[in-house]
């Protein structure tokens, strides 16, 4: 019989446990499953054969030929031995003639030996000498032994646990030995007895206490019939399984290590140790449809946990569905769909342990032949560069037109079934060429002229970042990377992680786990961007505590959050023989005990804190928590190492840390799980009157918890008073609406009350990120009504991990540009981070969460609303209330004739003259430019068609960048200028080497050009024509060429990814580096020159005219300096 692991699940709701046992049938004659097997004859393989684990070959050794017409067998079984063990059931033989070679029209069989027939071999030939070899199985032996099963007493008097091992396959020889091994195993006494009462006693009952259960064959088959006894208690059945193989037990305690049996006649026993039951958790969400009236439809759900959820429930606009509706657990099915049916579509999964809803999913019903797709585009603006006139109005801004990607319904014939959509979105159907006037020339443009329905694209979501340890900015080399239970890969060595969402993912739940267990695993709810494209974390990972020795045989007590000189939140009380093996038995000896305390009084430690503080409730809705503290366990037998469990220990939290009254009635303690990212609740915190010590009288809330798996344990209450706070992202300080920045990521600290409130001392209670789209972020947040600082929010936002800065709240507040009318700014009180000490970063600000006064018409536009009103924080116009980020950085101008919006991959456009000729891998390509001058300039780059017959001559985009200054290097800057890669175009037919012009603006000329660029470009014509010297010209290189070119390409799945690394690298003047500081003597690949006359300075015509000689001496020492450079640049 197997070793069997089992799972008898405890609830958390102390009034249901459940249970499920597999069972296997003897192996004996009396099993009537088993009646009908019988002992068979292997299969001889073929010849030759393949070793199998175990089996070894003979020697060779030579037989003389077969004699006869009919080529009859040579019998030489006999003479295979292995050594002196004879070989008398070979599996396998092999024969060869006098070479290496299989013997022609030879036959063999292990059991007749080889043979000869006249008819198998070639005409003209004879029988020849032969040499043979045999594979004998192995030798009798014993495998490994298995693990030792679970003790068959969970409390009282000894058990005893077996493990057992199989006899390797011999033929007919048996194995000397036994087949399993038995040994006590000590318990401890049970619970509710005294020491003294008699162990054979049941453990004292737990009244309200149900036991749910079933037993199942190992085949999974349900078993009737079966008793189930508790072990450690009296030899009476506690319950038999019914038709189904269901049972209940009642009055049943869960202990540490209490086991349940199922036994019946003809079957192996089976034992169930308890672990912690699993609320149920979304894996699968209901997706938006487009119907049209008279077409069907399906929405599917479905849910994990322990055990399984088996209900499902839908609701229409909040309303359960019942009566018509086809419904087979995660699947609804509507038929014939008429205008009322259209709205929101939401279910629910429920099982023993919990509930959970999933996310709504929207039905728009179109009338028959209503068109969801618009052929008129929606407007979009692109600016046009700074040359080009202003319109009366005085923007350079032109309307492109885009097509909104929103879903189109299927034909009649379209699969409704999970999965089966095929896609249909709005989308351009038809683009114009535009020639707009610009600088004495015609400027080209693509303009969207028609919208219509087709395909879908289907751009990957991904998710990257880099994972760092929060205290030392270390990176986590080479670290386990799960989503759910499934390891989905590792961290690079510079920490960097990708992940690809899978497609229906609303909740993106990741774990990082370090190797070497230095750094306390870290599960981040991770927000990303569902319309595809890559959106940028930084993830911080607390470092594990130094561990303390413990005497597993003592009573102990652990400090929670003593650090940095603050009194404790609470403390850990493990009594003595609280630690445990996995198997059950206690551990008194020495106890290696690391708890690593997460402290929100530390403002600092909320990037680094797990999960993102959310629930379910009894509904199935996620709630948010706020926390008190949240700790990590890890314990060590300390010589061996292995992993302890612990329980039942006692959580003590001093009351004196909770000066918000009701909290003491709502406060609990949670355990996180680590598949779905919710907290779970463990047991609730009861204040307990008490001194621990005579000198110091304090009130503790006390709670009780088992310690068996390494999750993250929290001390949190639900908090329901709740708001929204919409923030916005742009490109810089203008704030103008067509230049907003999507996929910026905002983060939300809740800031516990001010003093004087009554409520806890400052402290960080929650936080919450969101990536900006379109419409900018709506954030959740804790408000209240009454005081408008009774709750502070920190807010931050970082795109790509570069960190945008807030509007300034000092020397002067300026309404206009925080985006937030008087009174209600002076209302939320916005300071920037630097508002007192100037030193400070700009980064961040903090305003008082004050809940709108639905009655104050100042309060209903923004930027804080009410929990209720999400959908209109979500739909706010631009010009509606909002907070403020921007983006800092040089002057850069990009222009593209195929407009594309890099921060939603759907506005790719397939066209020969798109800058990005592929939308699932973006490659972008940077050259460095220095220029020696004494201010910094602006540099652009045209980009036209080089070698492909369609686009030749054809411009594709420009590119303006500002040159920065070299902190070392006195007149020197440089410029990182992108320009268009070669390389295949959208139709992957013929590559392209588009031809790059670099022209700086000003009064420069080229000194100097890369030797090895120069080189690469000589051996790779065409050569560009070069004979201007204000400017350099190159066909773009199909090879991804490095710094040592001078070029820095990056190819990424996010186009704004790509160009960030690639900047990055070009600053540093390296492949494989990255700064934000400008090296402007390293990795260059053209030298400019620059010179500004002052006001008043003559030219070098008037000089030569006064001062002949100096003017010449002037020209002979630039000339030598050229030289110079040149002969370098060739070494």
């Amino acid at each position: 019989v197997p070793n069997l692991s089992p799972a008898i699940v405890h609830h958390p709701n102390p009034s249901h446990l459940s249970l499920a046992i597999p069972i296997c049938p003897h192996l004996s004659p009396l099993s009537p499953a088993l009646s009908h097997l019988s002992p068979s004859v292997p299969t001889v393989p073929p010849v030759p054969a393949v070793p199998s684990e175990g089996t070894v070959w003979t020697p060779w050794f030579s037989i003389a030929p077969p004699g006869g017409a009919g080529g009859r067998r040579v019998p030489v079984t006999g003479r295979a031995r292995l050594g002196a063990r004879p070989c008398s059931r070979p599996v396998a033989i092999e024969a060869r003639g006098g070479g290496r070679a299989p013997a022609p029209g030879l036959g063999a069989s292990p059991a007749g030996g080889p043979r000869c027939p006249p008819r198998q071999r070639p005409p003209g030939t004879a029988c020849a000498s032969y040499r043979l070899r045999f594979l004998c199985p192995p030798e009798p032996g014993w495998t490994e032994w298995g693990a030792w099963g679970p003790c068959s007493r969970s409390c009282g008097r000894s058990g005893k646990r077996v493990r057992r091992r199989s006899c390797r396959d011999s033929g007919s020889r048996p194995c000397p030995g036994r087949a399993s091994e038995a040994q006590r195993c000590p318990r401890p006494p049970c619970p509710g007895n005294g020491p003294g009462a008699p162990s054979a006693e049941p453990p004292a009952g737990c009244p309200g206490r149900t036991l749910r259960g079933t037993v199942r064959t190992a085949a999974g088959a349900a078993l009737p019939g079966a008793r189930v006894y508790l072990e450690g208690g009296p030899p009476v059945p506690l319950a038999r399984s019914d038709a189904r193989g269901r049972f209940t037990a009642s009055g049943l305690c869960p202990g540490p290590a209490a086991n349940l049996s199922a036994h019946r006649d003809g079957f192996a026993a089976a034992w169930a140790p308890i672990v912690t039951d699993e609320k149920p958790y979304m894996v699968l969400q209901p997706v938006d449809r487009v119907r049209e009236a008279g077409q069907d439809v399906t929405f599917c759900c479905e849910a994990s946990g322990t055990p399984a959820p088996h209900k499902y429930y839908w609701y229409h606009n909040g309303t359960l569905l019942e009566g018509s509706a086809e419904r087979s657990r995660g699947r609804l099915a509507l038929r014939a769909l008429a205008p009322e049916q259209a709205g929101t579509y939401h279910c629910k999964a429920s099982s023993e342990a919990g509930a959970i809803r999933s996310a709504p999913a929207q039905l728009t019903v179109l009338a028959q032949g209503q068109q969801s797709c618009r052929a008129e585009p929606e407007p979009s603006l692109v600016e046009l560069p700074s040359e080009c006139p202003q319109d009366a109005t005085g923007s350079r801004y032109y309307n492109v037109g885009r097509c909104p990607a929103s879903p189109c319904p299927g034909g009649p014939a379209e699969p409704s079934g999970c999965g089966g959509e095929s896609g249909r979105c709005c989308g351009v159907r038809r683009m114009e060429l535009r020639q707009v006037p610009c600088a004495g020339a015609a400027l080209p443009l693509k303009v969207v002229a028609e919208c219509g329905c087709g395909p879908c694209a289907r751009p990957r979501a991904l998710v990257q970042g880099r994972v760092t340890a929060a205290d030392t900015g270390e990176p986590l080399r080479f670290g386990h990377i799960f989503l759910g239970g499934t390891q989905v890969g590792f961290t690079g060595y510079q920490g960097s992680f990708t992940i690809e969402v899978p497609p229906g993912t609303q909740r993106l739940v990741a774990r990082f786990v370090d190797g070497q267990q230095r750094l306390v695993d870290a599960v981040k709810v991770l927000p990303f961007d569902r319309r595809g494209g890559a959106v940028y974390h930084e993830v911080k990972m607390l470092r594990k505590k130094e561990p303390v020795e413990l005497d597993g045989g003592r009573s102990n007590a652990i400090p929670l959050g003593e650090a940095g000189g603050r009194e404790p939140v609470g403390e850990l009380l493990l009594p003595a023989g609280a630690f445990l093996r996995p198997s059950g038995e206690v551990f008194n000896g020495t106890v290696k005990a690391s708890v690593t305390f997460v402290d929100p009084r530390d403002v600092a430690t909320a990037d680094a804190a797990s999960s993102d503080l959310s629930f379910a409730d009894a509904d199935g809705e996620i709630v948010p928590l706020r926390t008190y503290g949240m700790f990590a366990v890890d314990f060590r037998e300390g010589d061996s190492g292995a992993a302890l469990q612990a329980g039942p220990v006692r959580v003590r939290m001093d009351a004196a840390q909770v000066r918000m009254p009701e909290h003491l009635q709502k406060m609990k303690l949670w355990s996180l799980n680590p598949e779905s990212g919710l907290w779970e609740e463990e047991a609730e915190l009861r204040p307990a009157g008490g001194s621990r010590r005579k000198r110091e009288e304090r009130t503790f809330l006390v709670g009780n918890l088992e310690i068996r798996e390494r999750r993250l344990f929290n001390l949190d209450v639900p908090e329901d008073r709740r708001c929204f706070v919409k923030v916005r992202a742009y490109s810089n300080e203008k704030f103008n609406p067509y230049e907003q920045l999507e996929g910026v990521v905002v983060s939300l600290i809740n800031l516990e009350p001010r003093p004087g409130f009554p409520s806890n001392p400052r402290a960080w209670g929650r936080f919450d990120s969101a990536v900006t789209g379109p419409n900018g972020a709506c954030l959740p947040a804790f408000c209240d009504a009454r005081r408008p600082d009774a709750y502070t929010a920190l807010l931050s936002a970082t795109l790509g991990g570069e960190e945008l800065e807030a509007v300034a709240s000092s020397p002067k507040l300026n309404p206009n540009a925080v985006g937030v009318a008087q009174p209600y700014l002076d209302k939320l009180g916005y300071r920037r981070s630097d508002h007192e000490d100037a030193a400070l970063k700009k980064t961040a600000f903090q305003i008082n969460v004050a809940k709108p006064d639905p009655n104050n018409a100042d309060e209903s536009n923004g930027p804080v609303y009410s929990y209720r009103s999400l959908r209109e924080c979500e739909e706010a116009p631009v010009s509606a209330n909002h907070l403020r980020f921007y983006r800092v950085e040089v002057d850069k101008y990009e222009y593209n004739v195929v407009p594309f919006k890099e921060s939603d991959v759907t506005s790719w456009t397939g066209d020969f003259l798109a800058w990005w000729p592929n939308p699932q891998e973006f490659r972008a390509c940077f050259i460095k430019v220095r220029l020696e001058g004494p201010q910094e300039y602006m540099v652009r780059s045209r980009n036209v068609g080089g070698t492909h017959p369609r686009t030749r001559g054809q411009l594709y985009g420009l590119r303006d960048s500002r040159s920065v200054r070299d902190p070392l290097l006195g007149d020197a800057s440089a410029a990182c200028l992108e320009f268009k890669c070669g390389g295949m175009l959208f139709d992957q037919g013929l590559a392209d080497r588009t031809l790059v012009s670099v022209v700086p603006q000003g009064s420069c000329r080229r000194t100097a050009v890369n030797g090895l660029l120069r080189d690469y470009l000589s051996r790779h014509p065409p050569l560009a024509d070069n004979n201007h010297t204000g400017a350099f010209s190159m066909l773009a290189p199909l090879d991804p060429l490095g710094h040592n070119y001078g070029i820095y390409t990056v190819t990424d799945q996010s186009p704004r990814l790509a160009k960030e690394i690639a900047i990055g690298r070009c600053f540093a003047g390296t492949s494989d580096g990255f700064s934000r500081e400008m090296r402007a003597g390293e990795g260059t690949a053209v030298t400019f020159e620059c010179q500004e006359r002052p006001a008043g300075s003559e030219s070098l015509f008037q000089r030569l005219l006064s001062a002949p000689a100096e003017a010449l001496a002037e020209i002979r020492r630039e000339m030598g300096r050229s030289e110079l450079r040149r002969g370098r640049d060739r070494n």
